[in-house]
């Protein structure tokens, strides 16, 4: 995938189509794609399943339902919170907001009386509360769906200490000490192969502890999530046959039903999976957890091939959840709305990370500077310390002017983004789309194109200016070293 992605962005473009491009990326690629496209100059048109990802990189929204696009202003949460609104005229929509704010007030209250990390639990409390606002913009959902409770329940459910972890003679982990209780919310975070896959790995019981100890609760009963179980799916059966073959003395509409929470429903059930897609699958494989009533989640990048609406209904299963969860996603509204706690996984250790993602988003390009390589000095080279601080003085002097540039340039930048926002407000009128509006409309099209083509303009100098201070600024600290 980030080949592909490669491939694509490397060609020079004014307009660039992209197809679910953060589709089996780690949140480390996620957050460096955002960052590029964000810079990127063309026209961008994409489909992505990610919502804080859409929300960082887009600045419409094309809603396509009932064989009609409706193009909303604003990222997706302005785009939820608008449809949101239109559906909460409806009486129906109405009703299921109410249950569902019942649900997220529960939840919120649950969370505020076990968030120990100030830092954490003002992020994921404020993630959950616009849940609680937008709800009503799912309400047409054809998933609800619920992991059925535990028979059986132990604390600790699983207990590892002095964990030295891997594959036969290589050691990814070392030290680790981790205990999971009822309840537990655990996120994972760290870089690409850092070890995240081999933890959950080890707690599933799919590779052994090459040290340490592992104990297991009497009445442990994992649900164990991962790309590779997609695969194990018996092609040949049916969504109905996968699910009897776990229960055969149910009955059938008792299954049936269980399965239309996942959106399989009339002819479907009957289907062999040989040509699901692989949403089709990621849900299937979660219908079969959801129903083995496990009391130990351990999910390994659920939300792949899921869409928005699957997303938002296994968010609010997992909240609903009374076992624990261990989770590794990019997926980062899933993580902030169902863990309150997070790990970091790195350098070979497994600690607590007492930050939120956007505190990660810095922890990780901090860790990527130092793996850079560092220029030696050559031996026996002499700096001149007197000539040093005189380049420094000088530097100081010219930074004062450019920096002064830079805020002018912002300045200005803001009341032209200001004006554009208020033109593009007024062309959202619907009567200027009458024939009586033609001449208004002109002239605010007009407007807008000569604002936005300033815009750009300021944009460009604003950026080049801070380009410029960033190295002279960085020329300073390294004659003040």
């Amino acid at each position: 995938m980030r080949l592909n992605l490669a491939q694509a962005l490397m060609c020079p473009s004014e307009l660039l189509l992209l197809d679910e491009p953060t589709n089996h990326l780690d949140l480390d690629a996620i957050l460096w794609l955002e960052d590029w496209l964000k810079s990127y100059p063309g026209t961008l048109l994409l489909i992505s399943h990610d919502r804080d990802f859409l929300d960082a990189v887009v600045d419409h929204v094309a809603h396509v339902e009932q064989a009609k696009l409706t193009l909303y202003r604003g990222g997706y949460t302005a785009f939820e919170r608008t449809r949101a609104e239109r559906l909460a005229q409806q009486q129906q929509a109405f009703e299921k907001q109410q249950a569902r704010r019942a649900h997220m007030e529960k939840y919120i209250a649950r969370f505020r009386a076990q968030a120990t990390k100030a830092r954490q639990a003002q992020s994921r409390i404020k993630a959950l509360e616009r849940m609680e606002e937008i709800s009503a913009a799912h309400v047409d959902s054809p998933f609800e769906f619920g992991f059925r409770e535990a028979l059986k329940i132990s604390s600790p459910l699983l207990d590892l200490s002095e964990g030295r972890l891997g594959y036969g003679e290589k050691t990814v982990l070392e030290k680790v000490k981790l205990q999971l209780v009822p309840g537990a919310r655990i996120g994972l975070l760290g870089p690409n192969g850092a070890g995240k896959s081999t933890l959950i790995k080890t707690l599933a019981a799919e590779l052994e502890p090459l040290s340490g100890r592992l104990l297991r609760g009497e009445n442990l009963v994992v649900g164990y999530f991962a790309q590779h179980q997609l695969d194990s799916l018996d092609d040949k059966a049916s969504p109905l046959l996968h699910l009897h073959r776990l229960a055969p003395t149910e009955r059938e509409q008792t299954l049936k039903d269980f399965l239309g929470g996942f959106d399989f429903r009339g002819a479907r059930v009957d289907e062999p999976v040989l040509n699901f897609s692989g949403g089709e699958k990621a849900r299937l494989a979660l219908a079969l957890i959801a129903w083995g009533r496990p009391n130990l989640l351990l999910l390994d990048e659920p939300t792949n091939h899921l869409d928005l609406e699957m997303r938002l209904a296994l968010t609010m299963a997992l909240q609903e959840f009374g076992g624990a969860v261990l989770v590794v996603s990019h997926d980062r509204h899933l993580l902030k709305s169902t863990t309150d706690q997070f790990l970091l996984v790195a350098e070979g250790r497994v600690a607590d990370f007492d930050g939120d993602l956007d505190d990660y988003a810095r922890w990780l390009a901090s860790y990527r500077q130092s793996l850079a390589p560092v220029a030696a000095q050559p031996a026996g080279e002499k700096t001149d310390k007197k000539a040093q601080r005189q380049a420094a003085a000088a530097l100081r002097q010219q930074l004062a002017p450019h920096k002064k540039q830079a805020d002018q340039l912002e300045k200005e930048l803001g009341k032209v983004q200001a004006e554009l926002a208020s033109v593009e407000a007024a062309l959202g009128d619907s009567g200027l789309y009458d024939a009586a509006g033609k001449d208004k409309l002109r002239e605010l099209l007009a407007t807008q194109a000569r604002l936005k083509a300033r815009e750009s303009e300021l944009e460009d100098g604003w950026l080049q200016a801070l380009e410029t201070l960033e190295a002279m600024q960085a020329e300073l600290e390294t004659l003040n070293d």
